[in-house]
């Protein structure tokens, strides 16, 4: 397992259902991952379509082990809400990153390679990789 436990993962779409949904899926397959913590912060406080800030931040406190937490996102608002958040310093907990991956596919990958104790490094390497995943 990474220092500290294992990897949080958060799932940031504009939508709460789409966030849920995609973490159920990415726990479901990654079977032996009922140990890992993955948390969606998806659509708005009133649970209208968007992000919220407020959401994101507590989606990574709830989800920090202290091995890092990577964070996954859907679409260009969602990318810049979190990066305006990792810029302010203290609204993430310390070793939170933005990964640059698809989400489904990324969300997957990242929770299996979390689930088989990976470090932050490898569990972002996983996520990213999700792009050459080729269908057909």
């Amino acid at each position: 397992m990474s220092e500290g436990g294992p990897v949080g993962i958060v799932l940031v779409s504009h939508s709460a259902q789409v966030a849920a949904a995609v973490a159920e899926l990415a726990k479901g397959l990654a079977g032996g991952a009922a140990g890992i913590p993955v948390a969606p912060a998806g659509g708005t406080e009133g649970g209208g379509l968007g992000t919220s800030a407020e959401l994101i931040s507590a989606a990574a406190a709830s989800v920090d082990r202290g091995a890092g937490v990577a964070v996954l996102t859907d679409l260009g608002s969602a990318v810049l809400t979190v990066k305006a958040l990792l810029a302010e310093g203290d609204e993430l907990p310390e070793g939170t990153r933005l990964v640059d991956a698809p989400f489904v596919e990324g969300a997957v990958a990242a929770v299996v390679t979390a689930a088989a104790g990976a470090d932050l490094d490898a569990v972002e390497a996983a996520a990213a990789e999700a792009y050459s995943y080729r269908k057909v």
